[in-house]
């Protein structure tokens, strides 16, 4: 299941705009959002370097958090935040109000073991198609990854999300085909796609 819950303090602001924006992130802090519920939308305040600690620490678009707010704990998922391009800075961050029966849509990252008990062992070449796959799940029990075992696949093969046993509750959002997740391809086969897709970038 998804990382362990943590709590941020935040503060309410009264203004918004890019001057209010650029005086907070000087004194240390970073300008959010919480949204969604049906209920109006809280523009607060969180610590800078707390929040970046989160983002970097891994999981954390997958993790509900609650946030205490004038002495108020509100229960959030991570739905986006804006990095500055040059300095790798947080600069916003938007916040999905959650509760126990709440579903969610979110990107969760698709891990893949037992490579050396396929092709792959042999030179074959693991040709990823989707590194992340987007799910309906609970927001109480969003998956940390879904794995892929790779045992016994030959040269030829593809994964498909049917094949990828998902947890009670949770279902792909793109549910009209079976769509692929990855392929075994041959050595000769990997390198030339991997030019290709070079080409066209």
């Amino acid at each position: 299941m998804s990382h362990a819950s943590y709590e941020l303090k935040a503060v309410a602001r009264e203004r918004v705009g890019k001057g209010s924006s650029r005086e907070l992130r000087r004194n240390g802090l970073i300008p959010a959002v919480i949204y969604g519920d049906k209920q109006a939308p809280i523009a607060i305040s969180i610590n800078t370097n707390e929040i970046t600690k989160r983002i970097h620490a891994g999981g954390f678009m997958t993790t509900v958090a609650t946030i205490e707010l004038d002495g108020k704990k509100i229960s959030v998922l991570p739905k986006d935040y804006q990095l500055d391009r040059v300095r790798d800075f947080t600069m916003h961050v938007d916040f999905l109000r959650v509760s126990a029966n709440s579903q969610v849509s979110v990107q969760v990252p698709v891990h893949f073991v037992n490579e050396e008990k396929s092709a792959i062992k042999t030179g074959a070449v693991l040709n990823i198609v989707r590194h992340e796959v987007e799910l309906h799940c609970p927001a109480s029990d969003i998956p940390e990854a879904i794995t892929v075992d790779l045992a016994g696949l030959k040269v030829g093969d593809a994964i498909h999300i049917s094949a990828v046993k998902l947890p009670k509750g949770v279902t792909p959002v793109i549910a009209d085909r079976d769509f692929t997740i990855a392929t075994i391809v041959a050595p000769a086969a990997g390198v030339a796609e991997e030019e290709e897709g070079s080409a066209e970038a």
